[in-house]
């Protein structure tokens, strides 16, 4: 029998088409769970799907399907702005900083002003897919941006094997 978590869940369509989205992603792409004001990009390397659901529950959706996949990991970013506003000028806020902080699930969120996150975003679109989930929350500076890193090769990895490949390099060139 079926929780009524996974009832509910089943019974948004807009699952399966996150589902399906991010299979085809890669690290060096970005995912942005965006407020009802985010903007409709028209650069080709930007993809824009609505999803009549708050961006709470699109978030747990879109984490649970990296858990899956498991070639990508999240590198989550929030806006610094979102910290700072007031609930008396944006009712509910207090409340959504609460939900995002429960569906981040541990993973840990990484404070930028959003005027840098859209210049990333911008840049990231001119080389790679940016996928935008628009959904129906209306608050301010409540977007969530996602970059994608390697699910099985860590910075550490890397780092370690440039290391060992430039002191590979210098012993063959002496």
């Amino acid at each position: 029998m079926k929780s009524r978590e996974n009832e509910s869940r089943s019974s948004r369509s807009w699952t399966r088409a996150i589902k399906q989205e991010l299979q085809t992603l890669g690290y060096r792409n970005w995912i942005v769970i965006g407020d009802a004001a985010f903007p409709l990009h028209s650069r080709p390397g930007v993809r824009t799907i609505f999803i009549d659901d708050k961006i709470p529950e699109v978030l747990q959706e879109v984490l649970d399907e990296l858990e899956r996949v498991q070639n990508v990991t999240p590198r989550i970013y929030l806006s610094r702005e979102l910290a700072e506003i007031p609930n008396d000028r944006a009712p509910g806020i207090g409340s959504y900083r609460r939900k995002i902080e429960n569906s981040l699930r541990g993973y840990p969120a990484r404070e930028m002003e959003f005027r840098s996150l859209s210049l990333l975003l911008e840049d990231s679109a001119n080389k790679f897919t940016v996928l935008v989930f628009k959904t129906s929350t209306a608050l301010p500076y409540s977007g969530i941006f996602i970059e994608l890193d390697s699910g099985y090769w860590d910075p550490e990895s890397e780092r370690d094997m440039r290391e060992r490949l430039e002191k590979k390099l210098r012993i063959e060139s002496t």
